[in-house]
């Protein structure tokens, strides 16, 4: 059999039986005088081999080591392993269905975030906010908020958005606050006030000690996102916040040291 009649028998191109060779994996046949290849009976038994391990998902080194173990101890090796491997990978698929049924049926009924696809948190987080209102900010929030849906580990994605749920219905008014200060400069005396209101909602557990500016992260992508005022104002709001997380913590200590 000649290269075009081999591949065709086994069900493999001539392109994969040169690639075979040029591995090692399937030896070179004799030649014709005309320079032909001749393959016989064992190398087709051998190539066909070659294909069903292929087609069960061994690399071809993996293929080249069962072919070397001539007792088959390497090949229940190989096949044990691939076999977890493949269960693994079924356990991902699985769970990725599982994630993708509920945003499927969203979609189909025209209920998915623009953000989306979203976590089931943050989907009933924005279903809680209803209709954006016309504001820039709250556009802008629900962006931040999609991408910390991304990048938040999930234990701490659920406390997160379980914290936004109590700022969502008051946080209207002040996005109002902060559109007014998108043409302001930080110390217009309406930046105070935008970060009291904005204080005034965010909760203890929201508001964490931000970065020095220029160290990366989000939270220098967050900022450069916003005008001078809206920055100073939302930093104002994470100083008051963490202000008075300390002030409770400190009254907790007098009153314990009071009640012993």
């Amino acid at each position: 059999m000649r290269i075009g009649e081999i591949a065709a028998l086994v069900g493999v191109t001539p392109r994969a039986v040169r690639h075979y060779h040029q591995a090692g994996l399937l030896p070179e046949p004799a030649r014709r005088a005309n320079g032909y290849r001749e393959y016989g009976v064992r190398d087709a038994v051998l190539l066909a081999r070659i294909r069903r391990l292929t087609e069960l998902g061994l690399g071809l080194d993996e293929v080249r080591g069962v072919l070397a173990d001539d007792e088959g101890r390497g090949l229940v090796e190989v096949l044990e392993e691939l076999d977890e491997d493949l269960a693994r990978q079924e356990a991902v698929i699985r769970e990725r269905r599982e994630r993708l049924g509920p945003l499927l049926t969203e979609a189909r009924a025209g209920r998915l975030p623009a953000e989306g696809p979203v976590s089931p948190e943050l989907a009933a987080l924005l279903a809680g906010l209803g209709e954006l209102p016309e504001s820039p900010m709250a556009a802008k929030d629900r962006e931040i908020l999609a991408l910390l849906d991304t990048v938040v580990p999930e234990t701490e994605r659920a406390r997160l958005m379980s914290l936004m749920h109590g700022v969502a219905g008051s946080a209207r008014e002040v996005y109002g606050l902060l559109d007014a200060l998108a043409d302001a400069e930080p110390d217009d005396p309406r930046v105070d006030g935008a970060a009291r209101a904005l204080a005034a909602v965010l909760p203890d557990g929201l508001a964490v000690e931000l970065p020095p500016e220029g160290s990366g992260g989000i939270a220098d992508a967050f900022f450069a996102d916003l005008a001078p005022a809206q920055s100073a104002a939302v930093r104002r709001a994470i100083e008051l916040v963490l202000t008075r997380g300390n002030d409770d913590s400190d009254d907790s200590d007098d009153s314990s040291e009071a009640g012993a």
